[in-house]
């Protein structure tokens, strides 16, 4: 069964970090692009960060650039989140899509259920 697993997240203070974990079964994560989306409330789906097919074709949204990293080996992928804000609070979600390159919430073939992120004090 082809599924994808996110965990990790929960409630952090303004300026703390989380790391978020996404667990792939049924397929390998380095024959996919990857990444991160999220939906904060009120909002529509963003992507915030993409691996291509290669592992140097990474993508981030502009707004966490240098705060977050995205990595991934052959199970599983993370998203490493330093400096937290509270816009960063969002559903956050892996996926693997179905291009070979780019970061686009339309291109989603495979995604988790999300998990919920939330920078409060």
């Amino acid at each position: 069964q082809v599924q994808l697993v996110e965990s990790g997240g929960g409630l952090v203070q303004p300026g703390g970090s989380l790391r978020l974990s996404c667990a792939a079964s049924g397929f390998t994560l380095d024959s996919y692009s990857i990444g991160w989306f999220r939906q904060a409330p009120g909002k529509e789906y963003e992507g915030v960060s993409c691996i291509g097919l290669s592992d140097d074709d990474t993508h981030y949204l502009d707004s966490v650039k240098g705060r977050f990293t995205i990595s991934r080996d052959n199970k599983r992928m993370y998203l490493q989140m330093n400096s937290l804000k509270p816009e960063d609070t969002a559903v956050y979600v892996c996926a693997a899509l179905s291009i070979a390159s780019g970061c686009r919430f339309r291109d989603l073939l495979v995604w988790g259920q999300g998990t919920l992120v939330t920078v409060s004090s």
